[in-house]
C-alpha cells in the first residue's frame, strides 16, 4: 500500500463516502490500488503522495483542465490576486469585467450571474427560470447536479434518472413533496418532450446541447420552437460541454439559443467559477427571489477565468483538444478493429469513452487500469483532452494500451480468464454505500 491508499483508509473513516466528489473515489477507478492523492500537478502529469508520476490520460480533474495542470498564464493572475487580496467589505472588478466578456461570447444573453459549482449554478439557473416562468414543473435531460430539486425525480418512479445521471440512486434526504416537480426526457425523443410540456404543465425546459451523441431530425430546433411557443424558459446546461467545440457553448455548433445558458468546468481552468447567462427578460426575475452567498464574491474565480478565456482566445484552445480527441478515437477504433475487441465510443472528440461491447466489461476495464496504472498512466475508458497531451504522451499509451487490447482478446476468446489477472476488486459502476 502506498500513502496514498493509506490516507484514504483514514478518510473514508471519517468523510462519508470517503472523498468529496463521487468520480474521485478510488473504486470508480481502482480500488484498493489507486493511488487516491496527488502532491503536484503540471501539464499532463500527476504526481502521488509516494513521487511516483503519471501521465494522465483520464479525466483531467474531471474535466475543468483543457489548458492542462498548472497554467503558468492562469496561475501567474491568480498568484497576482491574492498578493493584492482575494477578499474584502467591497466587491471585485473583475466580476463586472468577466460578465461583459461573456456577453460578447454570448450577444444573445444581457445579463450574468456567477457561482463557483456546476451543482450551485444549475440551482441558480431552476430558480431564476421558474421565477420568471411562474411555473414550478421543470423537463430535464442529462446530468444537472446533486440538489434537491434534480434528485426529486427519482420520486417519481423509483430510478428515473438512471439514463441521465447513476442508476440506483435513492432520493432520501430529499422532500417527498418534491414528487412530480421534475420530469425526465431522453435525448433525440420529441414526442416524449412534447406530451410532457401537453400533460405537466412545463415551465422550464433544462438540457445538455449534447454529451454522448448528437441531435437528430433537428432536435434542438424543435425544442426551442417549443419552448418559445409555450412560454417554457429553455436553459442549456453547458457546465461541460462549454469551449469544448466553440468559443462558448456547444449550441452555437448547431445554430440554436437558449433563454439561459450555464458554463463551468472549464471556465477557470481548475479554479472554482461557473456562470449563469441569459436573456434579461429571464434574468431579471432574479431580482424577484433570493440567490446570494458570501463566496461567489471572491476574487480568485472571476480572474481566473478572465485569463483562461483569453489564452483559450488566443490559441483557440477548443480547436486543438477536438482534434487531440478525434486523434484518441481513431486510435481506440484501430486498436478494436486490430485486436478484434468490440468497443463502442462515444461522446465528442474531447469528452471521449469507450466501453466494451461484452458482459466483462467492468472487469476489463480495472484490468486495464491496473496495467496502465504499472505502466505510468492514469487511465481508464474514458479520455478528455487538454491542450497539454502532446503526440510524445499519447504514443507512449497507445503503445502500452496495444498490449492490453492483445490480452483482452485472450480473455474474449476464452483462451484466459480476466479473473486470475486482476489484483483486486472490480471497479464500481455507480453510486455504492462504502464500508
Amino acid at each position: 500500500m502506498g500513502k496514498g491508499q493509506n490516507l484514504y483508509k483514514r478518510a473514508k473513516k471519517i468523510i462519508p463516502g470517503g472523498t468529496m466528489l463521487l468520480s474521485k473515489r478510488p473504486e470508480m477507478h481502482l480500488p484498493e490500488n489507486w493511488p487516491a492523492y496527488y502532491s503536484k500537478a503540471k501539464g499532463c502529469e500527476v504526481w502521488d503522495l509516494d513521487g511516483k508520476k503519471y501521465i494522465d490520460v483520464s479525466i483531467m480533474g474531471i474535466g475543468t483542465n483543457t489548458l492542462g495542470y498548472a497554467h503558468k498564464e492562469v496561475d501567474e493572475a491568480v498568484l497576482n490576486t491574492i498578493k493584492h487580496g482575494n477578499m474584502s467589505t467591497l466587491n471585485c472588478p473583475e466580476e463586472v469585467f468577466l460578465a461583459e466578456k461573456l456577453i460578447e461570447i454570448n450577444p444573445w444573453a444581457e445579463m450574468v450571474r456567477f457561482a463557483r459549482t456546476g451543482g450551485e449554478a444549475n440551482a441558480v439557473a431552476i430558480r431564476i427560470a421558474r421565477a420568471a416562468s411562474g411555473k414550478d414543473n421543470v423537463a430535464i435531460c442529462g446530468y444537472h447536479g446533486w440538489h434537491d430539486w434534480y434528485l426529486s425525480v427519482n420520486h417519481n418512479n423509483q430510478d428515473d434518472l438512471s439514463s441521465h445521471l447513476l442508476p440506483g440512486l435513492s432520493p432520501k434526504g430529499v422532500p417527498k413533496n418534491l414528487k412530480n416537480s421534475t420530469f425526465p426526457f431522453e435525448y433525440n425523443d420529441y414526442e416524449q418532450l412534447e406530451t410532457l410540456v401537453k400533460e405537466k404543465n412545463i415551465g422550464v425546459i433544462k438540457m445538455e446541447v449534447q454529451r454522448n451523441f448528437g441531435p437528430k431530425d433537428n432536435f434542438l430546433q424543435k425544442v426551442r420552437k417549443l419552448a418559445t411557443n409555450n412560454q417554457i424558459v429553455l436553459v442549456f446546461d453547458e457546465c461541460t460541454s462549454g469551449f469544448r467545440e466553440t468559443y462558448g457553448g456547444i449550441h452555437k455548433k448547431y445554430g440554436v439559443e437558449p433563454d439561459v445558458a450555464m458554463y463551468g468546468k472549464t471556465l477557470g481552468n481548475g479554479y472554482a467559477i461557473t456562470a449563469v447567462v441569459g436573456k434579461r427578460s429571464v434574468m431579471e426575475a432574479a431580482q424577484n427571489t433570493f440567490i446570494s452567498s458570501t463566496f461567489w464574491t471572491e476574487r480568485i474565480g472571476p480572474t481566473a477565468a478572465l485569463k483562461t478565456l483569453e489564452v483559450m482566445e488566443n490559441i483557440k484552445s477548443w480547436d486543438v483538444i477536438t482534434s487531440i480527441g478525434e486523434s484518441v478515437q481513431k486510435q481506440w477504433a484501430k486498436l478494436s478493429s486490430l485486436h478484434k475487441v468490440n468497443i463502442d465510443i462515444t461522446g465528442i472528440p474531447s469528452l471521449s469513452s469507450f466501453t466494451f461491447r461484452s458482459p466483462n466489461h467492468q472487469a476489463y476495464k480495472t484490468y486495464l487500469t491496473q496495467e496502465m496504472l504499472k505502466k505510468g498512466f492514469l487511465a481508464g475508458n474514458l479520455f478528455y483532452a487538454s491542450i497539454a497531451h502532446e503526440d510524445k504522451y499519447l504514443e507512449n499509451y497507445f503503445t502500452e494500451l496495444d498490449a492490453i487490447f492483445e490480452k483482452i482478446k485472450k480473455f474474449e476468446a476464452d483462451e484466459l480468464q480476466v479473473s486470475d489477472f486482476l489484483e483486486g476488486p472490480i471497479v464500481h459502476n455507480g453510486f455504492k454505500r462504502l464500508n
